[in-house]
């Protein structure tokens, strides 16, 4: 569709009403804002969605593996090493990590809490990047029997410091002649780990393989292992290798089994937002309708003597079309560019707004993460904008259709 220079500058004239015409200018005005705001938050909600998709997804894999392989009925893996080491000549597995869980009380002498122990060796702990990198008060290399890594928030709970001395109490003791008598035994904290989840950071401590064997009484055991691939999205080819390798006396999940519901979750969250806030710029492209109807009644004397003197049926809808054209290519674009720049900026807007106001706004106990994450997918600011500006033109068809079929006799009968 060609504009000519006279119909850029009727159609441009019109937006810019005089002062008996400022109404019509306000509606022009919502309906732009409207439109900016509606693209500005659908590019916010959805890059936040994929934030804390993907975020999730890496520190919750990153500290888990991809496949696990579990003893049946929690029975321990016996002989691991030489299952570990036939699993990694598996293709697409990039690292196999023996493992000791289990769920125990720390005790500092001023509180206790239930947490869970997870041991694993020096080197495999080096190898997992979310957890090395993260270390604060220590080094890696303080990582070594009689000692543990905590959680950050775990240690300001318990009030413990690096260098401290804690108290591991495991239900599962030792068997008297009185009875059972719980594990106790006491460890220095090495350093404190923050990966960013509050689920892990308050309640996780990683400690030398060798310490949990012992401390376990699992002296050639392991409880369970974790399998890392350099492709997540291999799990199902390597899964029935595994099972090949460790046959039917060990059970196998994947990370997608273990993290189905709460992957589910987040998608469906995500799609009902995407509708809901669609609605905003439905509801602006209306208002371009509504505002569109109201020029062309105001202007219907206007058109009437361009007809007359000359104007096409054709050009009368082009004028039209594109007054509310550029509404909705203006609306559409500072929305793009107002909701890139805000979720380039996400933390420090969240962390001003937070001092402003005294409250928490984003609370890591309930969203799992310490920041408020934001990942922007091109693909899909270029669907959001694609579909406001379908929405804003789809918007402008029939008033300037309404304006073209207008009869100049009728709009001058009463001049």
């Amino acid at each position: 569709m060609a504009f000519s220079a006279f119909e850029r500058m009727v159609s441009w004239r019109y937006l810019r009403a005089r002062r008996k015409e400022g109404f019509v200018s306000v509606i022009a005005g919502f309906s732009l804002l409207g439109i900016c705001l509606g693209v500005a938050t659908l590019i916010i909600v959805m890059s936040v969605m994929n934030g804390f998709r993907i975020e999730l997804l890496n520190r919750i894999i990153g500290l888990n593996g991809h496949l696990g392989i579990y003893g049946m009925a929690g029975m321990p893996i016996n002989y691991y090493e030489d299952t570990a080491e036939r699993l990694r000549t598996i293709e697409g597995v990039k690292a196999v990590y023996p493992i000791i869980e289990s769920q125990v009380l720390v005790s500092t002498g001023r509180t206790s809490q239930g947490v869970v122990v997870r041991g694993i060796s020096k080197k495999d702990i080096i190898s997992i990047k979310v957890i090395a990198e993260n270390i604060k008060g220590g080094t890696i290399d303080d990582f070594k029997e009689g000692s543990v890594f905590i959680g950050e928030k775990l240690a300001h709970k318990i009030g413990a410091d690096v260098g401290d001395e804690i108290t591991l109490i495991s239900p599962k003791g030792n068997v008297t002649a009185f009875g059972s008598v719980p594990r106790m035994l006491s460890y220095k904290i090495a350093g404190f780990f923050s990966v960013g989840m509050f689920e892990y950071d308050s309640n996780f401590i990683f400690m030398p393989l060798e310490s949990a064997q012992k401390y376990f009484s699992m002296p050639q055991s392991v409880s369970n292992m974790e399998i890392i691939l350099n492709n997540p999205d291999d799990v199902n080819k390597v899964r029935e290798d595994a099972a090949t390798i460790v046959g039917d006396a060990y059970r196998i999940y994947d990370w997608q089994q273990a993290n189905a519901t709460f992957f589910n979750a987040i998608e469906v969250e995500r799609n009902v937002m995407f509708l809901i806030l669609t609605l905003i710029i439905l509801v602006a492209a209306f208002n371009i309708i509504s505002g569109l109807i109201m020029l062309v009644k105001d202007k219907g004397k206007d058109v009437a003597i361009l007809r007359t003197m000359g104007a096409t049926r054709g050009m009368i809808m082009r004028i039209f079309f594109m007054c509310g054209a550029f509404i909705g290519i203006a609306g559409t674009f500072l929305g793009a560019i107002l909701g890139v720049v805000f979720c380039n900026n996400i933390e420090g807007i969240r962390q001003f707004l937070q001092s402003l106001t005294g409250t928490e706004l984003f609370s890591a106990e309930i969203y799992f993460l310490s920041k408020l994450p934001a990942v922007i997918d091109p693909v899909e600011v270029v669907s959001v904008v694609l579909m406001a500006l379908v929405l804003s033109f789809g918007a402008t068809i029939y008033p300037a259709w309404r304006a073209a079929r207008l009869d100049p006799v009728e709009a001058l009968r009463y001049e």
